[in-house]
């Protein structure tokens, strides 16, 4: 079989190793437009099981990369100064252009031909192959060329984060709320290298506006965020990658195949980052196709089979992604709740955690939660949105 995989991100990768693999007699080249050691953006996060579900289909990828993650048990909360535990809510990273390098490292280990630096514009450049994969993401040409085929719809998340790095580290994932004469701030951070942390800002448009950041330099816009989180960077400062002001993509294909052109990752879907599960969404969508097209003597039926069978799991997903991002778009008004019953309200923002889950998962934090509510707090959760 000849495939064209164009993208060369987790996803891109990982298909043309895992299937190369699978399948040596089959020709794969794959193309990506930027450098083979370049990549916008810092750490990648996993939730607590970060590599089971490449343990279950591809043992020795995950030992591979494994030792490559610094991993943490617990997260933490600072709201105003005051810092919540959440314990039992363990996550690992890994530097984004580390993976990158490890799932090459694989690509070539097994042949793949790799070419970095060529930006396709058109399908018709990868010549005659029997599929073509479109894992080159939110831009996707693949998908461009039939757009109206795969029934693609895009919208945009209210909020505007800019995504930043910082040589400050973080002995946990943690997430810092503050309050200025400005407005409201939220930072994801959490290191993702011994020496290098991931550091997202995120502010609700209001706030954007009063700062003005609409006519800021990237720089100017760096400078205010140091002034903003100047506790929690403790002196350090932040980096920037291409760290302009954006608002988070709503991508979704109604269908996810269109001839011998099929969709994963970011191409197909987006979920937001604040589950922390696009690049695993990615390479799990790689790993159904890969199972999906092996189970079918028909590549248009393999193709149906993908979608037929991952469709179900994101939707899942994607849907918790939305129910956490519209939390977020309204966290300044959660602000106003007393610490635990923020941190409560936090944890449980996407319905996937339910109480019991979360007295198994977090007992420490439950049990400092319930001797809170043995007698009123200050605000509840229920009082916010009164």
């Amino acid at each position: 079989m000849r495939i064209a995989v164009l993208g060369g991100g987790p996803a891109g990768l990982y298909f043309s190793y895992l299937w190369k693999k699978r399948h040596p007699q089959s020709k794969i080249q794959l193309y990506e437009q930027n450098p083979a050691n370049a990549t916008w953006g810092f750490g990648v996060v996993f939730s607590k099981r970060a590599l089971e579900f490449l343990r279950a289909d591809d043992p020795n990828t995950a030992d591979f990369i494994a030792p490559h993650m610094l991993t943490w048990r617990n997260m933490a909360l600072d709201l105003k100064g005051e810092q919540i535990v959440l314990d039992g809510v363990g996550f690992s990273a890994i530097g984004r252009l580390k993976l990158l390098q490890l799932l090459q490292q694989r690509a070539r280990s097994v042949g793949v031909e790799l070419t970095f630096g060529k930006l396709i514009e058109s399908v018709a450049e990868v010549g005659e192959v029997d599929l073509i994969v479109g894992a080159d993401g939110l831009n996707s040409v693949v998908r461009r060329v039939c757009e109206g085929d795969f029934k693609t719809s895009l919208s945009y998340a209210d909020n505007k984060f800019a995504w930043y790095g910082t040589t400050k580290t973080f002995e946990t994932l943690s997430q810092t709320f503050v309050e200025t004469d400005m407005g409201t701030f939220n930072a994801h951070h959490y290191r993702y290298a011994p020496d290098a942390s991931t550091f997202l800002v995120e502010c609700d448009r209001q706030t954007w506006d009063r700062c003005g950041f609409a006519n800021k330099t990237v720089e100017e816009s760096k400078a205010v965020c140091e002034k903003v989180f100047a506790r929690t960077l403790d002196g350090h400062p932040l980096i920037s990658n291409k760290s302009v002001w954006r608002n988070f993509p709503w991508l979704w294909n109604e269908r996810w195949h269109v001839r011998n052109m099929v969709l994963v990752g970011d191409a197909l879907h987006t979920a937001h980052f604040s589950i922390g599960s696009g690049t695993r969404l990615a390479m799990e969508d790689v790993i159904s196709l890969v199972k999906a097209l092996e189970a079918e003597d028909d590549m248009e039926r393999g193709l149906a089979r993908y979608e037929a069978e991952r469709r179900p799991i994101v939707d899942t997903l994607v849907e918790a992604a939305k129910a956490s991002a519209q939390w977020y778009e309204r966290f300044p008004a959660y602000m106003a709740l007393a610490p635990l019953d923020f941190a409560y309200s936090y944890i449980t923002r996407s319905g996937r955690i339910d109480p019991a889950r979360l007295r198994t998962m977090s007992p420490r934090f439950m049990a400092r939660y319930d001797a809170a509510h043995q007698s009123p707090s200050v605000v509840r959760l229920s009082e916010v949105w009164r």
